[in-house]
């Protein structure tokens, strides 16, 4: 597991421009104190899809109206929900720095997230090598936040995948998670591999991102 170093940038509002060898250095120094760290953890489980009369969606661990959500898991009979986490020690590494160097804590912020966004796509990676020899095929991973895609899902859905007892998320009244640098999201499962390859960025639709790729 390893921060995509344009990642980073791309965190620190670089856009397509390169780093100096000062922060290329930070970026670095950040790296290996993120990778002692960090204890990353997941769970995840296939359920099966229900298309319910009144257009809504029925996710097994909740239920949500999110059109984008829809569109998305169009042609799926079945979704896998997943919840993954750096672990407390990045928050506290985090924390640390917030109160000894601004411009290292920004770094550090930007690295983890990118550290985050690569644990996520080496599981997605392997799930995907596992589907396909069952000739199935994964969707994009989508998280609550994203579009129309409520916040208020996370609950149910970490309450369903038992995250706070198998892998330590929580929720703060926010909806937002504890340890900070974790993800939750559902992935479709489509017999049919068109629409299976979109991710990230791509897949959203606020073309004013100042973080957009």
């Amino acid at each position: 597991m390893t921060a995509d170093r344009r990642e980073v940038l791309r965190y620190l509002g670089y856009g397509g421009h390169a780093a100096d060898e000062a922060v290329t250095v930070l970026i670095a120094e950040c790296e290996n104190e993120l990778s002692e760290a960090a204890t990353p953890r997941f769970v995840s489980q296939m359920l099966l899809l229900r298309r319910l009369m009144d257009g809504s969606l029925d996710c097994g661990f909740f239920r949500t109206d999110s059109k984008k959500l829809s569109k998305t898991l169009s042609g799926c009979g079945q979704v896998l929900v997943m919840a993954a986490t750096l672990g407390a020690g990045v928050d506290r590494l985090l924390a640390r720095y917030g109160r000894l160097s601004l411009t290292k804590a920004v770094v550090m912020q930007a690295t983890a997230a990118a550290l985050m966004e690569a644990y996520c796509n080496e599981l997605c990676t392997g799930w995907r090598e596992e589907y396909e020899r069952k000739g199935l095929y994964l969707r994009p991973r989508f998280s609550p936040g994203y579009g129309d895609f409520p916040l208020s899902c996370q609950e149910g859905l970490l309450n369903g995948l038992q995250a706070g007892k198998r892998i330590g998320i929580t929720l703060t009244e926010g909806s937002l998670m504890m340890p900070s640098k974790s993800v939750t999201a559902v992935i479709g499962i489509s017999e049919n591999k068109e629409f299976c390859t979109v991710t990230g960025c791509e897949i959203c639709e606020k073309t004013d991102c100042a973080y957009r790729r």
